[in-house]
């Protein structure tokens, strides 16, 4: 074995990774014997962009595919409509096909940034709904013969949901059993997926066993938490979403705790193993400001989805804006033929809320998140008056739009 293949399968062993099944004496071997295998990690598309989340098991394909293995990007277009109940202590919103296809349609842009989709070994896209629309209902129930409702009911959260009297769907009841059918219908080898997902990817384990009598080996791979331990994800607000701008990727990176720095190198960046934990050794000393560390966490991050020079500019924009709280030399415009507006409208005109809805406008405004010329506003119903000059409108610490006047 060369010493670059003996590098490579120690960082897919060890880099973010929180336990192997089997065991990792057992991948290591298979990972040596030179024969490609193929793993794969699912993505259910219940939103219209893969976050920060999803690069941890991208990065962790990424290796294996410099390994020279098979990798499959698989997109749960069938799971995502009923939604995976993990971790979550109340029904997911069910999906309709038509949401489900209008989200996915950035994610091979987005995973490019790790996966090569062309050339020698490229990475494959499935979609679960191909096996799934074909099953009968026959074949579903010899499926569900595989497991018992015991084992299913012993979840966590399906416990704290009896204890608070919360429904339990019972499409929410097969999600192992359906995410679980997936390893069998593609024969893999292997699947990547965060430690939240390990009852999920055992139950594809199980089945490939009992189904078609095939060993495979799950990577669960360690999750980004904040101080308190808790998951960074879109339930808890906190996550960045790949389609993030690069000023705004950046200051989200800024604003992490210093507790998250040395797992977020880990898993989140492209740096070597070797470097990561140099880094994550520097982190142990006290004497060192965590902001520099922070700052090249950003750039690195933001470098990954956008380029270097616009990951460059990013960290000009955050120096110049939060740093010295200055506004940017370069705002983006918006122009109208209105005199006067409403703040509300001048708000949900610049795009700074996401959704454009009455509710977050307002709320960012009545918070004192909402600054028109440097000035706190917090009147949504106060008339602004728009000159050809243009006003400043700012929106928290890192948006700022011009609207002129036509």
């Amino acid at each position: 074995m060369t010493l670059e293949k003996k590098i490579k399968i120690e960082e897919i062993l060890e880099r973010g990774v929180e336990r192997v099944y089997p065991n990792k004496e057992a991948l290591e071997k298979a990972l040596n014997i030179g024969k490609q295998l193929t793993f794969y990690c699912g993505f259910d598309p219940s939103a219209a962009s893969l976050h920060i989340g999803n690069a941890i098991q991208m990065n962790k394909l990424s290796q294996l595919q410099a390994l020279g293995h098979k990798v499959i990007f698989l997109i749960g277009d069938f799971t995502g409509m009923i939604g995976d109940p993990t971790d979550k202590k109340a029904a997911r919103q069910q999906l309709t096909r038509a949401t489900i296809k209008e989200n996915f349609k950035v994610y091979k842009q987005q995973a490019s940034a790790w996966l090569k989709f062309s050339g020698i070994n490229a990475a494959q896209i499935k979609y679960n709904s191909k096996w799934y629309d074909k099953m009968s209902l026959e074949d579903f129930i010899k499926l569900g013969s595989y497991f018992t409702v015991q084992q299913m009911i012993t979840r966590d959260m399906f416990q704290e949901r009896l204890k608070e009297e919360k429904p339990i769907y019972v499409s929410e009841f097969l999600y192992p059993l359906i995410q679980g059918y997936d390893s069998v219908a593609m024969e893999i080898d292997g699947e990547v997926g965060g430690n939240d997902q390990t009852f999920n990817m055992l139950a594809g384990r199980d089945l490939m066993k009992a189904m078609i009598g095939k060993e495979k080996f799950v990577i669960t791979s360690k999750l980004l938490v904040d101080n308190e331990g808790k998951k960074m994800g879109k339930t808890e607000g906190n996550i960045i979403n790949l389609n993030a701008t690069p000023e705004n990727m950046y200051g989200q990176v800024m604003s992490w705790p210093d507790g998250v720095l040395a797992s977020a190198f880990e898993l989140c960046t492209k740096l070597s193993w070797e470097e990561v934990k140099k880094v994550q050794e520097r982190l142990k000393n006290t004497t060192l400001n965590p902001r520099d560390f922070k700052m090249k966490l950003a750039h690195e991050i933001t470098k990954i989805y956008h380029g270097t020079k616009k990951a460059d500019a990013a960290r000009e924009y955050f120096i110049k804006t939060i740093q010295k709280k200055e506004a940017p030399d370069e705002i983006e415009e918006i122009t109208t033929d209105d005199d006067q507006m409403l703040l509300l409208t001048a708000v949900q005109i610049s795009g700074t809320i996401s959704d454009y809805s009455n509710t977050k406008a307002r709320q960012a405004i009545e918070q004192g998140g909402v600054k028109i010329n440097g000035e706190i506003k917090k009147d949504p119903n106060e008339k602004i008056t728009i000159t050809k000059d243009g006003i400043v409108l700012q929106k928290g610490k890192r948006e700022f739009r011009k609207i002129i006047k036509k």
